[in-house]
């Protein structure tokens, strides 16, 4: 048995994408009167992807406006202006081409037409197998559903799988589907999101480590 398959979250794990969700979160409301959100703000709201986003947004201020129109302004907005300031944490190009013999998927909360042109925009792509987004499957992340399809299509176990992210919803995913969990504390979590994780990383590149360790353990257990 060894580890064959990595999955990643996307916002806060891969890329710095705060300053674009919030351009786009501002703009969807601009024209309503709404105060702005700050950098800040922002960090507290995502996670959920751009349905929760606004509607956490909308609970917070007490107003009621029509969600399905702001979340198509947010979209529109976003994917016109996908990597305007968002850029790859540091070490996460040279760390995902040394992980090159692993299979690797993205698994977002975004709409997996915006986490492609992220990807695409940051030259990322290619280093995955699969991109999937909040679209892509019946539930989204927590639930476990995203990652048990991903399993199920690249045919490995749960045992063999790493899931790697910086928010709550990433580890109780991959608690609930069986597979180890990386947290990353560089990212956009609250403080106590790692406590249920298996590792922790504060710099991208320390997974190496994880997966060397984590291969090893296999190893002796295998033995």
């Amino acid at each position: 048995m060894a580890l064959k398959l990595i999955i990643f979250d996307l916002d806060g794990t891969l890329v710095d994408s705060r300053t674009d969700i919030m351009s786009a979160l501002n703009y969807a409301i601009s024209p309503y009167n709404v105060e702005p959100v700050s950098l800040d703000e922002t960090m507290t709201l995502v996670g959920e992807g751009a349905t929760r986003l606004i509607g956490k947004l909308l609970e917070k201020r007490k107003i009621s406006l029509d969600l399905s129109l702001l979340v198509a302004r947010f979209e529109s907005y976003y994917s016109e202006h996908p990597v305007s300031h968002t850029a790859p944490y540091p070490g996460v190009p040279e760390t995902l081409r040394y992980l090159h013999n692993y299979r690797k998927a993205v698994i977002s909360n975004k709409f997996r037409s915006i986490a492609l042109k992220v990807l695409e925009g940051l030259q990322l792509s290619q280093y995955f197998d699969e991109v999937a987004g909040v679209d892509t499957f019946p539930e989204r992340k927590p639930s476990p559903v995203p990652i048990l399809r991903i399993l199920h299509q690249f045919e490995v176990r749960s045992d063999e799988t790493l899931i790697v992210g910086d928010s709550i919803y990433d580890i109780q995913a991959g608690r609930a589907s069986g597979t180890k969990t990386v947290a990353v504390a560089y990212g956009y979590g609250s403080p106590d999101f790692s406590d249920n994780a298996d590792f922790v990383i504060t710099e991208f590149p320390q997974l190496i480590d994880v997966i060397n360790g984590f291969e090893q353990r296999l190893t002796v257990g295998d033995s």
